[in-house]
């Protein structure tokens, strides 16, 4: 039986039939109205109508960013929409008439990489999303980590940085403001004022009043001196974090998605470095395995709809679903 994934973003909802395979069959994108939250839901619930038009659904789950809490059914907070302890997971039932699941959006993507894609083999997988900020996703024992209140695995706001730089968040320091896009972004800047291999880098923000991410994945691509060193320094940053979770976590496997992960191995790279510089009981504790994000744009989706399929199932007839967070999902 097919599910439907949604995914919330900052500009855009997505949203896709799945299969028991991870396969999309239909899919839907729309503009997010991110300032109105009623507006929102009212895109999501047409969403959900047109994809399960002719469908035989299961469930619906909805990747959303910020915190929700361990009955994957409230979200206490979201920073692109006013959702403050938002029962969304009931007013959307109510209105859809079909079992819904609330899920983080780095948890649904994390997810999708590991039943679907570069993590499929392994049984203990960190994933780390590298986007305007920095998200992330901890399978332990082939379990979806999410924490005794549910909000577990914010990995951008681990302390990288000791009184470093101040974090939306309200903390400084934050691995976000140093492993992110946004962070890459600032440091290319850097290099730029500083002159010398940053004159491609200048050149470019002269031009175009501005240096955008875009600019500089056109020039990391190109292999430009600037671009390069500004993406060593992330990796760098990315490597260090990657060492303190092995610590904790001993993962298999570290994924990167989001869109800086386009850069490949010349990303993983300095990832690699960093992290063996640092590992505790180098030399004799095993060392995992670096690699990039099967998936782009359509992880939270397939993510999303996969948990509630497993969540809702592994509770009997879809009929009769049952609402109870004791029941477990499932890697099938």
């Amino acid at each position: 039986m097919h599910a439907i994934g949604i995914d919330i973003g900052g500009t855009k909802i997505a949203g896709a039939v799945v299969d028991e395979l991870g396969a999309i069959l239909a899919e839907a994108r729309r503009p997010t109205p991110a300032g109105d939250s009623d507006s929102l839901k009212d895109a999501v619930v047409e969403m959900v109508r047109e994809l399960a038009a002719g469908q035989e659904i299961a469930a619906v789950g909805v990747a959303a960013p910020g915190f929700i809490d361990a009955a994957q059914s409230l979200v206490y907070y979201t920073p692109n929409v006013a959702w403050r302890n938002e029962p969304l997971r009931e007013e959307l039932e109510e209105r859809l008439g079909l079992p819904i699941l609330i899920e983080n959006d780095a948890n649904a993507a994390g997810w999708a990489e590991f039943r679907f894609g570069t993590g499929r083999l392994v049984s203990d997988m960190v994933m780390i999303t590298i986007g305007t900020g920095v998200g992330g996703a901890i399978v332990h024992n082939d379990t979806l980590f999410r924490g005794g209140f549910g909000a577990g695995a914010e990995l951008g706001h681990l302390r990288l940085i000791p009184g470093g730089l101040p974090c939306g968040c309200g903390a400084r320091g934050c691995f976000e403001q140093y492993g992110s896009g946004r962070a890459l972004l600032r440091m290319s800047n850097e290099i730029a004022d500083a002159g010398g291999i940053g004159n491609a880098l200048a050149e470019a923000r002269e031009r175009n009043g501005g240096l955008t991410g875009a600019q500089v994945g056109e020039l990391i691509a190109a292999g430009d001196p600037g671009a390069l060193s500004a993406l060593r320094q992330l990796g760098h940053h990315l490597g260090e974090a990657c060492a303190s979770l092995a610590a904790v976590l001993d993962p298999q496997l570290f994924v990167f998605g989001g869109g800086v992960s386009t850069a490949g191995d010349v990303l993983l790279e300095p990832i690699r470095t960093a992290f063996l510089e640092v590992l505790p009981a180098r030399g004799y504790h095993p060392e995992p395995e670096f690699r990039v994000a099967e998936f782009a744009g359509d992880a939270g989706v397939v993510g999303a709809a996969d948990l509630a399929r497993a969540h809702f199932l592994s509770a009997g007839d879809p009929a009769s679903y049952s609402s109870d967070p004791a029941v477990p999902g499932s890697r099938g």
